[in-house]
């Protein structure tokens, strides 16, 4: 097993720990940040993503293993804004209003960021003004929207329309989540897509930017 390869392991096994050491080495030994990302850290990823799909790990498993994928980030980071590297994409996401559930939205921020995504993470509880005035901000280039409740996933077209009024919904892909959604109802907001799982949210960014 090489040192990407030990990489990858240890991020789907969640040795947080051991990825550190092992990214610090990879660094020192030469090996290019992307190449430590994309042979190392997604790979990782995506090897307990497919055993969450095939349901064989579950959501602690997960938890872990994005944790671990952290640990080995937070040395990258400070070396890719040195290099003047663009991140793949940036992506807004956040729990409507009037919602606080914030698992689902903090895992796929987790799985995103693990695979060279900016993501910026307005919370719970987002108004429809809020999200509007981010991505204006931002100039994101995708808006993920979760809700967990019956009572809380109506303010997802209204902020869809919020964001048709203003001239920035043809700018931004969207793709909404949570318990009671469905791909039916991702049609019927205008939304661009429903994610069921974090690991859909990432694949479908990657087909947003073409990725």
């Amino acid at each position: 097993m090489n040192l990407l390869e030990e990489i990858s392991a240890c991020v789907e096994d969640g040795k947080h720990g051991r990825v550190s050491e092992l990214v610090h080495k990879a660094l020192d030994e030469g090996v290019f940040v992307r190449e430590i990302m994309e042979k190392g850290i997604v790979p990782g990823m995506e090897l307990v993503g497919r055993r969450f799909k095939d349901g064989q790990a579950y959501l602690p498993e997960i938890l872990i293993a994005a944790r671990a994928a952290h640990a080995g980030l937070a040395i990258l980071r400070p070396v890719i804004v040195k290099s003047g590297e663009k991140p793949k994409a940036k992506v807004v996401i956040g729990t409507v209003e009037g919602d606080l559930h914030d698992i689902g939205k903090n895992l796929v921020r987790l799985v995103l960021e693990s695979e060279g995504f900016e993501v910026i993470d307005l919370g719970v509880d987002v108004s429809p003004a809020a999200f509007q005035e981010k991505l204006k901000e931002e100039k994101a280039d995708v808006l993920g929207m979760s809700a967990l409740l019956t009572t809380t996933m109506v303010n997802i077209p209204q902020v869809i329309e919020g964001l048709k009024k203003s001239g920035l919904r043809e700018g931004v892909k969207i793709i909404i989540g949570g318990a009671p959604m469905t791909d039916g109802y991702a049609r019927e907001v205008g939304a661009d897509a429903y994610a069921k799982d974090c690991f859909q949210a990432v694949d479908l960014v990657r087909s947003f930017i073409g990725g």
